[in-house]
């Protein structure tokens, strides 16, 4: 198949570019620039030049293409992982996944697409016993923060999903971890937790949802080639409380064990945003992409040597 990535050189976008060569698609890359995408060019990946804020240009780089499947990943993350980094890159990535987003449907529409698949997050769900499915309720009600980012991806995902004439696909990804990632060896996460900067908040309650990023890539071309329209759930089979996926974190990472901070403390120091992610988070269940795209993560990568139960 012929198919158009747009955000092919991010942390997602790698591997992805690498899995769809591999099985033999016909690739073309979305980049703002030749500069910013030469290595894909290096590996010989066709590319699309158009900045995805321009309706017009992202218009015609869809229709030149004339894509059977379009892959949006847009997204634009800090490299580090702190409520301020994170506060500071909020407008822009709001910016890409509605505006952006809005451009690159709306370009997929105009040339026929017949499929459109796009990048969520599956961590967001209401809090509650057992783990969430895609039926599960979104946590609107959560820290400020989160509870805006949930309006986002629901936005994005309603706006796909009742698009006429395309078959859309949401693909609510857990946790990256992996190369490239804030929680890889040499990531922001991991440097946080050497230094004893990343604590457990409270009892560490939150249920945490990962996958890795060649995961990621593998589920997604899956869902390309056999996934049905809807919402589906890309997380590992073993989700994990914040206390036990923390600890062993650190232990893999040779670190000092994480600092253990009361709730009334994180929300002086960190505010709502890090409570909810160590308190209130809830897991999620894969199940339907097991089913559906035969989907089979590996296990978490600092978890493989630790006897653990999963969260339930």
């Amino acid at each position: 198949m012929k198919i158009f990535v747009a955000g092919a050189t991010g942390a997602v976008g790698r591997p992805l570019i690498a899995q769809l060569r591999r099985l033999g698609h016909d690739v073309v890359a979305l980049s703002r620039s030749k500069e910013k995408a030469q290595t894909l060019l290096e590996q010989g990946v066709e590319l699309a030049i158009a900045d995805v804020f321009d309706a017009d240009a992202v218009k015609a780089a869809v229709i030149r293409a004339q894509p059977e499947v379009v892959i949006e990943q847009l997204t634009s993350l800090p490299k580090t992982y702190t409520g301020e980094s994170m506060s500071t890159a909020a407008a822009l990535n709001t910016r890409i996944r509605l505006e952006g987003g809005a451009n690159v449907l709306a370009a997929a529409q105009a040339a026929g697409v017949r499929r459109y698949l796009r990048q969520s997050i599956a961590f967001w769900a209401v809090p509650g016993t057992g783990l969430a499915d895609e039926e599960t309720t979104l946590a609107f009600d959560a820290s400020k923060a989160v509870a805006a980012d949930i309006l986002t991806v629901t936005e994005i995902e309603r706006r796909l999903l009742e698009t006429p004439n395309i078959e859309g696909i949401a693909l609510r990804y857990g946790f990256f971890y992996g190369p490239g990632t804030w929680f890889a060896p040499d990531g922001d996460v991991a440097q946080q937790v050497r230094q004893q900067q990343f604590p457990i908040v409270g009892n560490g309650e939150g249920v945490w949802s990962w996958l890795h990023i060649e995961d990621a890539a593998i589920a997604t071309v899956a869902a390309v080639e056999r996934g049905n329209p809807g919402i589906y759930l890309i997380t590992d089979d073993q989700p994990l409380e914040v206390r036990v996926w923390l600890s062993a974190y650190a232990r893999w990472l040779n670190a000092p064990p994480p600092p253990q901070v009361s709730v009334e403390q994180a929300l002086q120091v960190s505010g709502a945003d890090a409570v909810y992610y160590g308190t209130q988070m809830r897991g999620a269940s894969n199940a339907k992409a097991k089913r559906e795209l035969n989907f089979q993560p590996r296990q978490l990568e600092w978890m493989v040597d630790t006897a653990v139960a999963c969260a339930s």
